[in-house]
């Protein structure tokens, strides 16, 4: 008995009462993909919700399918695998945090599965590389069938959303996509839990980006939103439907408010990197400015590694809630430059150049955040500090670019 012979009853039942799929799918509530993933016996777990459905339209004995199954379980919590390993499902996999987080997750022993978008994301070979135990599973914020294919196959204990639209000028190009992902995604996400194992517990990449035009410094759990990006409103989207699955459903559902946190890993595309990379082609040759937008905006950075560890945290408490995970201090862009070329013994203002066509159109001046919840309820700590922070980022990128520096 199990899963394939589950999925052999359910087929032949369908058949002789001359059902399709899309038949089936559409009045238990699943996408035709779904059903054909429980007929070939990839589901592994099957909570008592969905049994019931499937015994009630095909007319079959609850009692008896739930026998064929062997999941007679009547638990809303998520199931492990037969090794008593947890399984993490990551979304945003490519990207800064989720390597760093598959890494942390996979030193605690989890089974730890990548959603990624189609067969060729250019990025998905370099995290395999980087992290060989990963495993990936295909599925798309976009396609609600899709989410609710990749939770029936990995059966996850825990979800780590951090998948978005997550550059902050992009947002401003493309705002309607941003929407789409980095807000609609996320309950396209909650309502897959909601639907195949309502006991999983979930992981929102909220951000410090919702505070926009701050209403009061440093900012905590309670201080108001006021976002001023597309970016940031989709993410205040995200962040209230977590809240509100929270409450109305009964979901194990945590936000993680992270102020900025980065990295060697953080991309080109972001203001840090852009500056660490800069310096290191500085220092190599390659080029001989480097130009900015504004550089008094005040930003609150923290070591990306560092952060995953309070996202995993806030999965282990006994009740559900929502953190501010920051440093509790603030520095300038401009601050930033100054450290980076310091570490190499560079003057920063002998290169760097402000070009007013890289401001946004709104900017969201401070950041500072107070994590004293996280502190205290997490155990959680930063243990990078700004000026270490800034050192391994550029000492990363100068290595890259196989030269050796005087700082």
């Amino acid at each position: 008995m199990g899963m394939r012979e589950f999925g052999n009853t359910i087929r032949t039942a369908r058949i002789k009462a001359e059902m399709s799929q899309k038949m089936l799918a559409d009045r238990v509530g699943l996408s035709r993909e779904s059903i054909s993933n429980y007929e070939r016996g990839e589901v592994q777990v099957l909570s008592p919700a969905m049994l019931e459905m499937f015994a009630s339209t095909l007319g079959l004995d609850p009692r008896n399918l739930a026998r064929i199954a062997g999941y007679l379980s009547p638990s809303d919590t998520a199931a492990t695998n037969s090794s008593g390993m947890k399984t993490a499902l990551i979304t945003g996999i490519t990207g800064q945090d989720g390597s760093y987080l598959a890494e942390f997750l996979i030193s605690k022993g989890y089974k730890v599965y990548g959603m990624v978008r189609g067969q060729h994301n250019p990025k998905q070979e370099l995290v395999q590389a980087m992290i060989p135990a990963l495993e990936f599973v295909d599925g798309d914020l976009l396609d609600q069938s899709s989410l609710v294919a990749a939770l029936e196959i990995t059966q996850p204990d825990e979800i780590y959303n951090l998948g978005a639209i997550s550059f902050v000028p992009l947002s401003w190009k493309q705002p309607v996509l941003t929407g789409e992902v980095t807000g609609l995604g996320v309950v396209r996400m909650l309502e897959a839990v909601r639907m195949t194992n309502p006991g999983t517990r979930f992981y929102q990449a909220s951000s410090s980006e919702m505070f926009g035009k701050v209403r009061e410094v440093p900012q905590t759990e309670l201080t108001p939103f006021a976002p001023r990006s597309p970016y940031g409103f989709a993410k205040a989207y995200g962040h209230y439907a977590t809240v509100n699955y929270r409450e109305s459903y009964g979901l194990f559902a945590c936000s993680g408010i992270l102020f900025n946190h980065e990295s060697p890993r953080r991309g080109l595309e972001f203001v840090t990197r852009k500056i660490t990379n800069g310096v290191a082609r500085i220092v190599a040759g390659k080029q001989h400015e480097l130009v900015l937008g504004d550089l008094q905006p005040q930003r609150d950075w923290g070591y990306a590694g560092d952060y995953v560890r309070a996202m995993w945290a806030m999965l282990q408490q006994d009740d559900a809630d929502d953190y501010v995970v920051a440093s509790g201090a603030t520095h300038t862009i401009e601050e930033f430059a100054t450290h980076a070329f310091a570490a190499v013994g560079l003057d920063w203002r002998e290169y760097v150049r402000s070009d007013p066509k890289f401001y946004r159109p709104a900017e969201v001046n401070l950041l500072i955040g107070k994590a004293e919840k996280a502190e205290r309820a997490l155990g959680w700590e930063p243990t990078v500090d700004f000026p270490h922070l800034v050192r391994m980022m550029v000492e990363a990128d100068v290595a890259k670019e196989g030269v050796t520096t005087q700082g």
